[in-house]
């Protein structure tokens, strides 16, 4: 047994420092600068700007900005995959491919998420040099073609890294990513906090903060591990025991609590912010709204909108990625049947009927853990918590649990091979 963990741990070792060493040089080439841009002038704008301050504020969550080699990051890929999950949600033909293609159907998906990948980069990397025109004095189309070239390659360097990740290090290499850039962002985000509240900051108000900080985390890990079992039989369990021994039914239908992940989130967040990065961005006309009337209703308005579009969304999201028919006619195939429920038409209308009640209760957990942040705000008179943001906590949630996954299959794969 000391062998086998020891090859163990030399596997998860290795795994390990090809993550880490993969992630340091992400890092490091994020503060590489793109030549040919003043970041001295770039620094004087964004602290005399406020827009501009506060565009950087949410794009790097500190007051200081450096446009690097891998300053787009993951983020195109993960727009590619988001737009790629819509196209096959609406696409029969691309749906059944994935579900029922082989290695080379799959390698086609992955090959369209690249290429959508590469667009999307090259998209941010010419808004993002547009955007720098009012800021550098020597601006022109070769230093946008320059930007351009720097910023997508660095896309696409990240992306194959990442892969790197999946491959031969440890966890999932876009999601790693992504929980390295929020625990990036807790040093800011806790100072933030600290000198915006130093009035407001009591014991009691930071001991009820961290008590509702790990309710919110047991409720994530809830939401993301939760699953209701559905027990099967199949026609060889029923030729050879009786029904009413249930001691050998021990296959099931895995639904989970929350099938549509933080998708609902990301969706509800890209509709809400558009007309506040559009407001940003100087095109529309600048209004008088600071009037204490006005802001209340605002933040009213916006948490009602928040919570109905999440619960919209998820409800939406589940039917995409679970379809009872489906489920339903697979198992009349196989010659499965759920214990107490005839096949065909009532094995489909049960399933809806355990969707939509799982759903339902995913999709208010997930509304009343979004909405956290704000109810703190206005309980404890507490600002600048919305970066504690259910999402950020979701992914950091999935990312650890995936890496416990995967280290637990490694031993267990080691204890397998020393056995067999």
């Amino acid at each position: 047994m000391k062998i086998i963990n020891t090859i163990s741990l030399q596997i998860i070792l290795k795994r390990l420092l090809i993550s880490l060493g993969v992630i340091l040089f992400i890092r490091i080439g994020s503060f590489l600068p793109v030549p040919g841009i003043n970041h001295t002038d770039l620094a004087l704008y964004i602290q005399a700007n406020p827009v501009a301050k506060s565009l950087v504020s949410t794009f790097s969550g500190d007051d200081t900005f450096v446009i690097g080699l891998f300053t787009l990051n993951i983020f195109p890929y993960i727009n590619a995959s988001i737009l790629v999950q819509l196209v096959i949600a609406f696409s029969p033909s691309l749906s059944r491919l994935q579900k029922e293609g082989d290695l080379n159907a799959r390698r086609s998906l992955n090959r369209l998420t690249r290429f959508i990948t590469l667009i999307w980069a090259i998209i941010q990397s010419v808004s993002l040099g547009i955007y720098l025109k009012q800021i550098l004095f020597d601006w022109n189309i070769q230093l946008l073609f320059e930007i351009v070239i720097w910023l997508t390659t660095g896309a696409m360097i990240v992306l194959w890294l990442s892969e790197l990740i999946t491959d031969y290090g440890l966890g999932n290499g876009a999601s790693l990513l992504i929980y390295t850039n929020i625990v990036s962002s807790f040093p800011n985000l806790y100072k933030k906090i600290i000198f915006t509240n130093t009035e407001n900051l009591t014991f009691f108000s930071v001991s009820i903060i961290i008590l509702l900080i790990v309710a919110s985390l047991f409720a994530i890990v809830l939401l993301q591990e939760g699953v209701r079992r559905i027990q099967l039989l199949s026609s060889k369990q029923l030729n050879q025991v009786d029904n009413k021994d249930s001691r050998l039914i021990n296959t099931y239908i895995p639904l989970r609590l929350n099938q549509a992940g933080v998708m609902p989130i990301i969706l509800t967040t890209t509709v809400l912010v558009l007309p506040s990065y559009i407001n940003n961005l100087g095109i529309l006309p600048v209004f008088d709204i600071t009037t204490p009337a006005f802001l209340i209703f605002s933040k009213i308005f916006y948490w009602l909108a928040y919570f109905t579009l999440i619960l919209l969304f998820s409800s939406f999201y589940s039917t995409i990625v679970l379809n009872p028919k489906d489920i339903s006619d697979q198992l009349q195939k196989m010659a499965v049947t759920i214990p107490g429920t005839r096949t065909g038409v009532q094995t489909t209308f049960y399933l809806k009927k355990v969707m939509k009640r799982l759903t339902i209760l995913g999709a208010l957990m997930l509304a009343l853990l979004a909405t956290l942040p704000n109810l703190i705000e206005v309980t404890l008179n507490i600002s600048s918590l919305n970066g504690l943001s259910t999402t950020s906590l979701l992914i950091m949630a999935g990312v650890l649990v995936d890496i416990s996954r995967e280290v637990d299959d490694i031993i267990y794969s080691n204890i397998y091979k020393k056995n067999y």
